[in-house]
Protein backbone atom coordinates (compact mmCIF):
# COMPACT_ATOMS: atom_id res chain seq x y z
CA UNK A 1 0.00 0.00 0.00
CA UNK A 2 1.60 3.15 -1.19
CA UNK A 3 2.39 6.44 1.36
CA UNK A 4 -0.32 8.23 -0.49
CA UNK A 5 -3.21 5.57 0.22
CA UNK A 6 -2.03 5.65 3.80
CA UNK A 7 -2.80 9.21 4.41
CA UNK A 8 -6.02 9.98 5.05
CA UNK A 9 -6.51 14.04 3.33
CA UNK A 10 -6.32 11.40 0.11
CA UNK A 11 -9.71 9.43 0.96
CA UNK A 12 -11.25 12.99 2.29
CA UNK A 13 -10.16 14.29 -0.94
CA UNK A 14 -12.03 11.82 -3.22
CA UNK A 15 -14.82 12.31 -0.71
CA UNK A 16 -14.90 15.83 -1.84
CA UNK A 17 -14.69 15.31 -5.07
CA UNK A 18 -17.79 12.99 -5.09
CA UNK A 19 -19.95 15.17 -2.93
CA UNK A 20 -18.84 18.28 -5.78
CA UNK A 21 -20.07 16.69 -8.02
CA UNK A 22 -23.32 15.83 -6.46
CA UNK A 23 -24.15 19.06 -5.50
CA UNK A 24 -23.48 20.09 -8.73
CA UNK A 25 -25.69 18.04 -10.14
CA UNK A 26 -28.25 18.43 -7.52
CA UNK A 27 -28.11 22.23 -7.77
CA UNK A 28 -27.84 24.98 -5.78
CA UNK A 29 -30.32 25.18 -3.09
CA UNK A 30 -33.51 27.28 -3.33
CA UNK A 31 -33.07 29.13 0.20
CA UNK A 32 -29.69 30.63 -1.04
CA UNK A 33 -30.37 32.59 -4.16
CA UNK A 34 -31.35 36.44 -3.78
CA UNK A 35 -35.05 35.72 -4.28
CA UNK A 36 -35.11 33.93 -1.13
CA UNK A 37 -32.92 36.63 0.79
CA UNK A 38 -35.24 39.73 -0.41
CA UNK A 39 -38.69 37.43 0.71
CA UNK A 40 -36.94 36.42 4.30
CA UNK A 41 -34.56 39.17 5.23
CA UNK A 42 -35.79 40.41 8.21
CA UNK A 43 -36.19 37.29 9.84
CA UNK A 44 -32.84 36.71 8.88
CA UNK A 45 -31.50 39.95 10.01
CA UNK A 46 -33.49 39.50 13.79
CA UNK A 47 -31.92 36.11 13.88
CA UNK A 48 -28.51 37.44 13.03
CA UNK A 49 -29.26 39.93 15.30
CA UNK A 50 -29.83 37.95 18.50
CA UNK A 51 -27.39 35.33 17.59
CA UNK A 52 -24.23 37.26 15.75
CA UNK A 53 -21.52 34.84 17.21
CA UNK A 54 -23.66 31.74 15.95
CA UNK A 55 -24.54 33.22 12.53
CA UNK A 56 -20.83 34.36 11.85
CA UNK A 57 -20.05 30.78 12.43
CA UNK A 58 -22.50 29.47 10.51
CA UNK A 59 -21.51 31.95 7.52
CA UNK A 60 -17.90 31.33 7.80
CA UNK A 61 -18.62 27.37 8.03
CA UNK A 62 -20.98 27.86 4.57
CA UNK A 63 -18.21 30.12 2.66
CA UNK A 64 -15.77 27.22 3.60
CA UNK A 65 -18.28 24.91 2.09
CA UNK A 66 -18.44 26.94 -1.02
CA UNK A 67 -15.15 27.48 -1.77
CA UNK A 68 -14.24 23.95 -1.40
CA UNK A 69 -16.83 22.38 -3.27
CA UNK A 70 -16.48 24.96 -5.81
CA UNK A 71 -19.85 26.62 -6.56
CA UNK A 72 -20.46 29.89 -8.22
CA UNK A 73 -22.36 31.48 -5.47
CA UNK A 74 -19.15 33.17 -3.85
CA UNK A 75 -20.21 36.35 -5.07
CA UNK A 76 -23.59 36.09 -3.54
CA UNK A 77 -22.24 34.62 -0.37
CA UNK A 78 -19.66 37.76 -0.06
CA UNK A 79 -22.67 40.61 -0.96
CA UNK A 80 -25.11 38.23 1.46
CA UNK A 81 -22.33 38.83 4.28
CA UNK A 82 -21.75 42.28 3.44
CA UNK A 83 -25.76 42.75 4.14
CA UNK A 84 -25.99 40.76 7.17
CA UNK A 85 -22.83 42.07 8.81
CA UNK A 86 -21.65 44.86 7.67
CA UNK A 87 -18.39 46.16 5.30
CA UNK A 88 -15.88 45.76 8.07
CA UNK A 89 -17.67 42.44 9.47
CA UNK A 90 -18.58 40.91 6.52
CA UNK A 91 -15.26 41.11 4.47
CA UNK A 92 -13.24 40.11 7.70
CA UNK A 93 -15.80 36.71 7.88
CA UNK A 94 -15.56 36.11 4.04
CA UNK A 95 -11.66 36.21 4.22
CA UNK A 96 -11.26 33.76 6.76
CA UNK A 97 -14.29 31.87 5.23
CA UNK A 98 -12.57 31.43 1.87
CA UNK A 99 -8.85 31.37 2.93
CA UNK A 100 -9.88 28.58 4.69
CA UNK A 101 -11.48 26.94 2.19
CA UNK A 102 -8.98 27.95 -0.10
CA UNK A 103 -6.47 26.20 1.88
CA UNK A 104 -8.67 22.44 2.44
CA UNK A 105 -9.07 22.78 -1.40
CA UNK A 106 -4.72 23.31 -2.21
CA UNK A 107 -3.75 20.52 1.60
CA UNK A 108 -6.25 17.92 -0.34
CA UNK A 109 -5.03 18.85 -3.85
CA UNK A 110 -1.51 18.01 -2.78
CA UNK A 111 -3.00 14.45 -1.00
CA UNK A 112 -4.66 13.27 -4.32
CA UNK A 113 -1.60 14.53 -6.67
CA UNK A 114 1.07 13.56 -4.46
CA UNK A 115 4.88 14.41 -4.63
CA UNK A 116 5.38 12.40 -7.99
CA UNK A 117 3.32 15.05 -9.92
CA UNK A 118 5.55 17.17 -10.56
CA UNK A 119 8.44 14.90 -12.05
CA UNK A 120 5.68 14.07 -15.07
CA UNK A 121 6.01 18.01 -16.05
CA UNK A 122 9.00 17.22 -18.25
CA UNK A 123 11.49 19.79 -18.50
CA UNK A 124 9.69 23.02 -19.83
CA UNK A 125 7.42 21.85 -16.87
CA UNK A 126 9.66 21.92 -14.07
CA UNK A 127 11.56 25.02 -15.31
CA UNK A 128 7.85 26.78 -14.52
CA UNK A 129 7.30 25.04 -11.42
CA UNK A 130 10.69 26.31 -10.12
CA UNK A 131 9.92 29.90 -11.35
CA UNK A 132 6.16 29.54 -9.62
CA UNK A 133 8.29 28.94 -6.11
CA UNK A 134 10.91 31.41 -6.56
CA UNK A 135 8.24 34.10 -6.97
CA UNK A 136 5.25 32.20 -5.37
CA UNK A 137 4.19 35.57 -3.31
CA UNK A 138 4.09 37.81 -6.62
CA UNK A 139 2.75 35.28 -8.51
CA UNK A 140 -0.23 34.08 -6.28
CA UNK A 141 -0.61 37.66 -4.81
CA UNK A 142 -1.44 38.53 -8.70
CA UNK A 143 -3.14 36.18 -9.15
CA UNK A 144 -5.88 36.98 -6.25
CA UNK A 145 -5.84 40.60 -6.91
CA UNK A 146 -7.15 40.38 -10.32
CA UNK A 147 -10.59 38.72 -9.90
CA UNK A 148 -10.48 37.46 -13.50
CA UNK A 149 -8.99 33.98 -12.68
CA UNK A 150 -11.06 30.61 -11.75
CA UNK A 151 -10.86 31.02 -7.94
CA UNK A 152 -10.73 26.85 -7.86
CA UNK A 153 -7.89 26.86 -10.43
CA UNK A 154 -6.02 29.22 -8.01
CA UNK A 155 -6.59 27.17 -5.66
CA UNK A 156 -4.78 23.82 -6.86
CA UNK A 157 -2.06 24.49 -9.37
CA UNK A 158 0.18 26.28 -6.53
CA UNK A 159 -0.58 22.69 -4.55
CA UNK A 160 0.84 21.22 -8.06
CA UNK A 161 3.80 23.36 -7.81
CA UNK A 162 4.68 22.86 -4.22
CA UNK A 163 4.00 26.24 -3.11
CA UNK A 164 4.47 25.88 0.77
CA UNK A 165 1.37 26.02 2.54
CA UNK A 166 2.57 29.17 4.48
CA UNK A 167 2.41 31.34 1.80
CA UNK A 168 -0.37 30.05 -0.13
CA UNK A 169 -2.22 30.62 2.91
CA UNK A 170 -0.85 34.67 3.40
CA UNK A 171 -1.19 35.37 -0.21
CA UNK A 172 -4.91 33.83 -0.65
CA UNK A 173 -5.95 36.10 3.02
CA UNK A 174 -4.05 39.41 1.39
CA UNK A 175 -4.52 38.96 -2.16
CA UNK A 176 -8.48 38.59 -1.96
CA UNK A 177 -9.12 41.45 0.98
CA UNK A 178 -9.40 44.04 -1.66
CA UNK A 179 -11.78 42.47 -3.96
CA UNK A 180 -13.58 41.18 -1.05
CA UNK A 181 -14.31 44.69 0.78
CA UNK A 182 -15.29 45.90 -2.77
CA UNK A 183 -18.20 43.58 -2.46
CA UNK A 184 -18.65 43.63 0.99
CA UNK A 185 -19.18 47.44 0.88
CA UNK A 186 -21.98 46.58 -2.31
CA UNK A 187 -23.58 44.23 -0.28
CA UNK A 188 -23.79 46.62 3.03
CA UNK A 189 -26.10 48.51 0.68
CA UNK A 190 -27.93 45.45 -0.37
CA UNK A 191 -31.44 46.42 1.56
CA UNK A 192 -31.85 49.53 -0.60
CA UNK A 193 -31.71 48.15 -4.31
CA UNK A 194 -33.89 44.95 -3.03
CA UNK A 195 -36.07 47.43 -1.62
CA UNK A 196 -35.81 48.76 -5.43
CA UNK A 197 -36.47 45.63 -7.17
CA UNK A 198 -33.14 45.92 -8.88
CA UNK A 199 -30.40 43.21 -9.78
CA UNK A 200 -26.83 42.95 -8.72
CA UNK A 201 -24.43 42.65 -11.45
CA UNK A 202 -20.50 41.63 -11.54
CA UNK A 203 -20.23 44.63 -14.04
CA UNK A 204 -22.10 47.08 -11.67
CA UNK A 205 -19.96 46.16 -8.71
CA UNK A 206 -16.65 45.36 -10.35
CA UNK A 207 -16.25 49.05 -12.33
CA UNK A 208 -13.74 49.92 -14.61
CA UNK A 209 -12.68 51.86 -11.98
CA UNK A 210 -12.18 49.17 -9.39
CA UNK A 211 -11.22 46.83 -11.68
CA UNK A 212 -7.88 49.61 -12.68
CA UNK A 213 -7.06 49.75 -9.22
CA UNK A 214 -6.58 45.90 -8.67
CA UNK A 215 -4.97 45.48 -11.53
CA UNK A 216 -2.77 48.27 -10.54
CA UNK A 217 -2.07 46.57 -7.59
CA UNK A 218 -1.17 43.02 -9.33
CA UNK A 219 1.64 45.24 -11.74
CA UNK A 220 3.45 45.69 -8.34
CA UNK A 221 3.34 42.81 -7.19
CA UNK A 222 4.34 41.45 -10.87
CA UNK A 223 7.40 44.62 -11.15
CA UNK A 224 8.84 42.71 -7.88
CA UNK A 225 9.75 39.77 -9.51
CA UNK A 226 13.02 41.40 -11.29
CA UNK A 227 13.63 43.56 -8.30
CA UNK A 228 13.59 40.16 -6.15
CA UNK A 229 15.81 38.30 -8.63
CA UNK A 230 18.60 41.29 -8.51
CA UNK A 231 18.73 41.68 -4.89
CA UNK A 232 18.71 37.92 -5.05
CA UNK A 233 22.01 37.65 -6.89
CA UNK A 234 23.40 40.29 -5.38
CA UNK A 235 23.00 38.72 -2.15
CA UNK A 236 24.35 35.32 -3.88
CA UNK A 237 27.49 37.08 -5.08
CA UNK A 238 27.93 38.80 -2.12
CA UNK A 239 28.22 35.16 -0.48
CA UNK A 240 30.61 34.00 -3.02
CA UNK A 241 33.06 37.04 -2.15
CA UNK A 242 32.72 36.53 1.40
CA UNK A 243 33.12 32.70 0.90
CA UNK A 244 36.25 33.51 -1.47
CA UNK A 245 37.90 35.87 1.20
CA UNK A 246 37.52 33.09 4.22
CA UNK A 247 39.24 30.52 1.69
CA UNK A 248 42.64 29.22 3.98
CA UNK A 249 45.68 30.60 2.00
CA UNK A 250 47.58 27.02 1.87
CA UNK A 251 51.81 27.78 2.03
CA UNK A 252 53.95 26.57 -0.49
CA UNK A 253 57.33 25.40 0.08
CA UNK A 254 60.31 26.34 -1.75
Amino acid sequence: MSARLKNPLFWLALVAIGLAITVHVIGWPSFLTFTHLKAHRQEILAFVAEHYALSAAAYVALYIFVVAMSLPSAVLLTLTGGFLFGAVAGTILTVVGATAGAALVFLLARALAGDTLIDRFGATGQKLVREIRANAWSYLLVLRLVPLFPFFLVNIVPAFAGVRLSTFVLTTFFGIMPGTAVYSMSGAGLGSILDRGETISFSAIMTPEILAALIGLAGLSLAMIPVRRRFSRAAEDKQAREAGETQPVREHSH
